[in-house]
């Protein structure tokens, strides 16, 4: 079993089998013969919002498949700040590069609570090679990574910073109700669009004043969306 961090919860062995987002994860082709070959346990955990699940350039002894919340990957930059490269949503898989490298090329934190399925390599390894479906699956979650990361880069990256932040509106809609989208703690929105605290507030304030956005709670954190084409705009 993989050692266990303090800030983390270990809730036992996970189902696959009865997994609530399995079609949405790597396991959603596999048979019961597959099943049957797994001989090392794939641990179900939980971490607590702002938890490390692990730091950038550390030996990577398994992959996470993210089952609820949100994670963001975090590199530092050559002059000590630290860049969002990307967030990760329900049904993700994290640290997939250590699948190559045998390390994680960023570090990756809980920005709410999150539950996860940690995943041996040693599993993915041996799946991988027995079989085509996991194979094709682990190409299809890399392309997508791969997509994401580029999205992210053109689409949050450029532009005025009122655009940028429209931008991380509809990249962050909810998949099941798409009228509405999640914001995050306004630092890490910051670090995300490059853009300082103070920006980032103004923006939000003046898509809420111009009918874009309708704020949901007191925390800032869930807004609806009024006005799709202006956030295109």
């Amino acid at each position: 079993m993989i050692p266990i961090r303090n800030d983390s919860a270990w809730k036992g062995t996970s189902d696959c089998r009865s997994c609530g987002i399995r079609d949405m994860v790597l396991f959603v082709d596999l048979n019961e013969q597959d099943f049957s070959d797994m001989h090392t346990p794939i641990d179900d955990m939980g971490f607590q919002a702002d938890a490390v699940l692990y730091t950038e350039g550390q030996s990577a002894q398994g992959l996470f498949t993210l089952r609820k919340g949100t994670v963001k990957l975090v590199r530092a930059t050559v002059d000590g700040r630290e860049r969002i490269v990307r967030v990760l949503r329900p049904g993700d898989v994290i640290g997939l590069e250590a699948l190559v490298t045998g390390r994680y090329d960023s570090e990756a934190v809980a920005m709410v609570d999150v539950s996860v399925c940690r995943i041996p390599l040693s599993v993915i390894h041996q799946l991988s090679a027995n079989s085509p479906r996991l194979h094709l699956r682990l190409m299809q979650k890399w392309q997508q990574a791969l997509k994401d990361a580029d999205d992210w880069l053109a689409e949050l990256n450029f532009g005025s910073a009122r655009q940028r932040v429209a931008s991380l509106a509809l990249k962050m809609r909810d998949p099941e109700q798409s009228q509405f989208t999640a914001f995050f703690a306004r630092d890490d929105m910051g670090a995300m669009l490059d853009l300082k605290l103070e920006t980032v507030s103004r923006e939000i304030s003046g898509l809420i004043r111009d009918g874009a956005l309708k704020s949901c709670d007191k925390q800032g954190r869930r807004y609806e969306i009024l006005d799709e084409k202006m956030l295109l705009a």
